[in-house]
């Protein structure tokens, strides 16, 4: 097989003569001889059989060929560059991926933003998120699908060797919607406490396959209605479809406007949510990033 041509070396030369508008000022940048510089883009034109440049009064202006091989070439070079960053970090302890559970209930807006900062520090990581529900994060923490659990609920499973962090816990408020049929009812405690037992329960699915299912485990006399996430539960609730608990810090605007009524004939909950990873973990960039998280939900 024939050697390919087209080298980083040569890209990089293309790339400070387009930059800089001649072949001299390149070689400046490039820390090479005018000659070495012309020699390198002659050989390639001859390599390709195509002009890659040609002048334009002072300046060295690329013709179609050579911007679309210019183009193309710098998409290689800050892929090379991206691929190096990762080498040096994985060399000194910077894992290049972090594959991260985020329990269904958490702020995603204050998690972001937490991400965002940690990205402009180390922007060569990248960030996998996927959703949990109850038991799923830490059935995806044991079986190394992920590296991180966000907000998953105790109690912390026992002899795992999971390092885990309490954050803040989850005020979890029982709701209706306005529009529910039973609305009304709710200002009549004893006659809406009769109904309550019938009244349908919004519950949302534990992402766990193999461990007993939280959600499993729930009795009523009324129907469910199984949802996937919490952002499906709220708008089951709202629709009307039936009742059930919701994070008061997700859906406090709906409980200042009227669109969901609190039920007071059942206890709110409070769910102790936990951050854990692996002892085994010795990432860096895990470290740094459960410091952050820790810092602004612990």
């Amino acid at each position: 097989m024939a050697r390919n041509p087209i080298t980083i070396e040569v890209l990089e030369t293309l790339d400070a003569i387009e930059r800089r508008g001649s072949f001299a000022k390149a070689a400046e940048e490039l820390n090479k001889a005018t000659s070495a510089v012309s020699y390198a883009v002659q050989k390639l034109e001859e390599q390709l059989d195509i002009a890659l440049f040609r002048r334009q009064g002072r300046r060295s202006v690329l013709t179609p060929a050579g911007r679309l091989l210019l183009t193309e070439g710098r998409e290689v070079l800050q892929t090379t560059a991206r691929l190096a960053n990762k080498a040096r970090e994985v060399a000194t302890g910077w894992e290049p991926r972090i594959r991260i559970a985020v329990e269904s209930h958490q702020s995603y807006a204050a998690f972001f933003a937490v991400l965002d900062e940690f990205l402009k520090e180390h922007p060569s990581i990248e960030i996998d998120i996927c959703e949990s529900v109850l038991n799923g994060g830490w059935e995806a923490l044991e079986q190394d699908r992920v590296d991180l659990v966000v907000g998953s609920p105790g109690p912390v499973p026992l002899q795992k060797g999971y390092q885990a962090i309490a954050l803040k816990s989850t005020d979890l408020v029982p709701v209706m919607a306005a529009r529910h049929e039973l609305a009304e009812m709710v200002a009549k405690p004893d006659a809406f406490e009769a109904l309550l037992p019938r009244v349908r329960r919004v519950v949302t699915h534990d992402t766990s396959i193999n461990d007993i299912t939280r959600s499993a485990g729930l009795s009523s006399d009324g129907k469910f209605f199984y949802v996937q996430n919490i952002d499906q539960k709220t708008e089951a609730i709202l629709a009307g479809i039936g009742i059930g608990h919701l994070p008061r810090q997700r859906i406090q605007s709906q409980l200042n406007n009227g669109e969901l009524i609190p039920l007071k004939l059942l206890e709110d909950a409070v769910d102790d949510n936990f951050l854990a990873w692996k002892l085994s973990s010795k990432g860096k960039g895990l470290r740094a990033l459960t410091q952050r998280l820790s810092a602004v939900f612990g």
